[in-house]
């Protein structure tokens, strides 16, 4: 008689499930204070708000990693793209004004490897760490059925908390206000479906090639982890700075990101000149003979994320940003006007 069919047969090993938590348990702990209510409870996070809210608002964000993942799978490097998870949620909850509290991840694979999810974990910890976020808990799948092999898919979801008078909308943005932007680390976690089309298939550029005007291998310049502003833009609140408004600019670039707060009636002018840019795109412009316009609307073009501020917050604002070693510029100022609410020329 044959053997009786197993899980593990199937594809999907407990063994292994069991070793990547063991292997990631210091990196998850290393993020918790005394607001983890940790061995309390065996299905579900515990977190206490604590003390001294007066109308506290809980403010939350999910987001992936997106086909960046295809570049740290094809380099077997996977220990800086939780950062990029952490990222792209912490940032965006940060834009309504939102304190840290806690962050979960999601891991969906062809097959656990527990180094390999381990090393995953670890980068989703170090920038927990970074943002100030408690890493609460996740889940990690193993599913064979789904994911070709060697594929994996990262999202997260963080978990923030502002007092009700405090939440930033952008409806108190008016005319004369500057909009200045904080500088990105390049791609970030968007646009790498045409970056890829385009330097790796058109161009036929490898991974592993050094690239003169990047000063390293174009896989080393893809995988560069977002940058986190989170930490920097809640300095700037804890110290007093009144800001009207914050874009995280993500897909669909400046134009596309910034809109979303500017009230009716009033328009953001930036000067194209203003934004600085980065050799990872001009190297996409021009292998790709890529339109300016394309490119404004699918990549950061040098520009994570966008305050807009009165001029005098503005100079707090800066200052707060190179204490804690994010480079600002002015981009723009606020007008009245009709039409687009952010007009780049």
């Amino acid at each position: 008689m044959d053997e009786g069919a197993t899980y593990r047969e199937a594809g999907v090993d407990i063994d292994a499930a069991d070793r990547s938590v063991e292997l990631m348990k210091a990196a998850v702990r290393s993020t918790h204070s005394d607001r983890v209510l940790s061995g309390l409870a065996e299905f579900g996070g515990l977190f206490a708000l604590g003390k001294g809210w007066r109308d506290p608002v809980l403010v939350s964000g999910t987001d992936s990693v997106g086909s960046k993942i295809k570049i740290a799978i094809a380099m077997n490097k996977h220990d800086t793209i939780g950062q990029d998870v952490v990222a792209m949620c912490v940032d965006d909850i940060v834009c309504g004004g939102a304190r840290p509290m806690f962050f979960l991840d999601y891991i969906g694979t062809w097959k656990l490897i527990p180094e390999q999810i381990a090393d995953i974990v670890g980068g989703v910890a170090k920038a927990c760490k970074m943002a100030g976020y408690a890493l609460l808990g996740g889940e990690t799948a193993e599913l064979p059925g789904l994911y070709a092999e060697g594929d994996y898919d990262l999202a997260g979801f963080a978990v923030g908390c502002v007092e009700r008078d405090e939440i930033i909308t952008g409806a108190e943005i008016t005319e004369g206000d500057v909009v200045v932007g904080l500088a990105s680390s390049g791609l970030h976690s968007n646009g790498y479906a045409l970056a890829r089309l385009v330097l790796l298939e058109k161009a036929g550029l490898k991974l592993d090639q050094p690239i003169a005007e990047l000063g390293r291998t174009l896989g080393e310049e893809m995988l560069e982890p977002t940058r986190i502003y989170a930490g920097a833009l809640v300095a700037a609140m804890e110290a007093g700075v009144k800001i009207g408004g914050l874009a995280h600019i993500t897909g669909g670039g400046i134009e596309g990101n910034l809109c979303r707060i500017i009230p009716e009636g009033f328009v953001a002018t930036i000067a194209r000149c203003c934004l600085p840019g980065a050799p990872i795109f001009e190297l996409i412009r021009r292998h790709g003979n890529v339109a300016d316009d394309e490119m404004l609307k699918t990549f950061n073009c040098g520009v994570g994320m966008t305050a807009v501020l009165d001029e005098h917050e503005a100079r707090r604002f800066e200052d707060v940003m190179n204490a804690e070693g994010v480079e600002s510029f002015v981009l723009g100022e606020i007008r009245k006007g009709e039409g687009s609410p952010v007009q780049i020329g």
